[in-house]
């Protein structure tokens, strides 16, 4: 019984964790999706659905680059290299479309958040 109460609390720690994530918006003292964007001179990009993830990206990128781990010429090539993706993606909304922008996203994401556990220890293992 105590095990299922723990995984339970465990389940209602980490659901918390996602409901309080910065939305786009920049709730808390993050940045909004369209300061991020506005960051590197580009023209702000409507991600749709996928606003929140972008977001998500480009938030720890972000912490990364103020923190000193990812000089802001790198910040700037990722945030293109999701726009471009995207406006491909958008360009076309195909099935392969969709599945390319899926695991360029998820490369993509994944590497945010490497360059975010380097520099908050909150994020390491």
């Amino acid at each position: 019984m105590r095990k299922i109460l723990m995984a339970g609390a465990l389940g209602a720690l980490m659901l918390g964790g996602c409901i309080s994530a910065p939305d786009v918006s920049g709730s808390r003292g993050a940045p909004s999706l369209a300061a991020l964007q506005s960051m590197c001179g580009g023209s702000a990009v409507d991600y749709g659905t996928d606003a929140q993830g972008v977001y998500s990206a480009l938030l720890d990128a972000y912490v990364a680059q103020k923190r000193g781990k990812l000089p802001k010429e790198q910040f700037c090539a990722f945030q293109a290299g999701l726009a471009g993706q995207y406006t491909s993606f958008s360009a076309s909304r195909t099935p392969t479309a969709q599945s390319a922008w899926a695991l360029f996203f998820a490369d993509q994401r994944a590497q945010a958040l490497s360059w975010r556990a380097a520099v908050d220890p909150t994020l390491r293992g």
